[in-house]
């Protein structure tokens, strides 16, 4: 019993650690996006002479922060569903169950 405490453990700190992992990361992306968002108007407001070089690079640092976000998307997904962590306890066991 012992055993399935422990991964029921793992389980329960990784499922906590992957919302952590999304919801600050969205939080993040939402954030750049927003301030970044604000800055191109204002500078498009200042000189509408630029707004097609700042239409692009704007555009080319939206999909960055989002490739970002999705990377750590990418990264809990990994962690749901092939937990690396419970092969470090699954072999823990045996060598305590070998001695």
């Amino acid at each position: 019993m012992e055993l399935i405490a422990h991964i029921a453990q793992v389980q329960s700190f990784t499922a906590i650690a992957l919302g952590l992992i999304i919801g600050l990361g969205a939080l993040g992306a939402c954030i750049g996006i927003g301030v970044m968002g604000s800055k191109f108007l204002e500078a498009a407001a200042r000189q509408p002479e630029l707004v097609p070089l700042l239409q692009g690079r704007m555009f080319l640092l939206a999909g960055l922060i989002d490739a970002a976000f999705l990377i750590g998307v990418a990264l809990a997904m990994y962690f749901a569903v092939a937990n690396p962590l419970l092969s470090n306890v699954m072999s823990a066991a045996s060598t305590a169950a070998g001695h």
